[in-house]
């Protein structure tokens, strides 16, 4: 039996399950070496849709996941943002994560904030979670303002190498920030 996926609104956003017309602008979003660029390589179009297979089963397993935003009231696809559980080993894991990758188009607006700020809502509400963390390569800055909005902290020693890119790589060198559900609450209050 399928598990039914929340749907969370803001203001100017819509966060809904992904659908099947959601491929082909998934597909484009993921394929933009801007929006990749703190990662390895863009994605194909096949690894792409296998990324979104993998996210709608992601709700399933773990009772959260990667919401789809979309703009209100246009209902433009703007990417992914929510909750998830690190694939690799490090020293932090096991963890819960909050990501996103938003289209160029939505940069500069606030709307990864927005977004992220709903899922970590969901996620120490009714989603029962402790503690959060973020983590993007050391080298973008974007995503660290977004986190430091947020309210996480981030403390040097938690740093690390991500395993999952080759040693000596640009995109190694990892930063983590982190939240706990108290912080959140007395932030949120």
């Amino acid at each position: 039996m399928a598990v039914p996926i929340p749907v969370l609104r803001t203001r100017r956003l819509t966060m809904r399950p992904f659908q099947e017309e959601d491929r082909e602008p998934f597909a484009a979003i993921n394929a933009d070496p801007e929006v990749m660029q703190h990662f390895l390589a863009s994605l194909s179009r096949e690894e792409g849709g296998r990324f979104l297979d993998r996210i709608n089963s992601g709700f399933a397993a773990h009772g959260f996941g990667l919401w789809a935003p979309v703009s209100a009231p246009e209902g433009q696809l703007l990417g992914f943002t929510g909750l998830s559980v690190p694939g690799f080993r490090a020293r932090f894991t096991p963890a819960l994560e909050i990501g996103w990758r938003l289209r160029r188009s939505a940069w500069g607006k606030g709307l990864a904030t927005k977004a992220a700020r709903a899922a970590l809502d969901f996620g120490f509400g009714s989603g029962g979670l402790e503690e959060v963390v973020s983590f993007t390569s050391s080298s973008n800055a974007r995503s660290q303002a977004v986190m430091r909005r947020l309210g996480m902290t981030h403390e040097p020693r938690d740093d690390f190498q991500h395993p999952l890119v080759p040693p000596g790589r640009p995109l190694a060198p990892h930063v983590l920030f982190r939240i706990s559900r108290a912080r959140w609450l007395e932030r949120r209050g």
